[in-house]
């Protein structure tokens, strides 16, 4: 007998209707979603901030200090 809480409830699975397995289905999938892109989000944050000081290292001195 496999439960689940839910808004600190616990559920028989076995005993939820279809409709509410699809839609506990369809949150879990969006919640998996959720950390990839989170995580996907902090990969590209870093590259970014490499790339940022990487072209800062790139740019003459004399021009990079005119905009800061």
């Amino acid at each position: 007998m496999p439960t689940i809480k839910i808004d600190d409830k616990d559920y028989d699975l076995d005993t939820l209707s279809d409709e509410a397995k699809a839609q506990l289905a369809s949150l879990q999938f969006v919640d998996a979603e959720l950390l990839r892109v989170q995580a996907q989000a902090a990969v590209l944050q870093t590259a970014r901030l490499a790339y940022s000081k990487a072209l800062q290292a790139a740019l003459p001195a004399r021009a990079y200090d005119e905009f800061n």
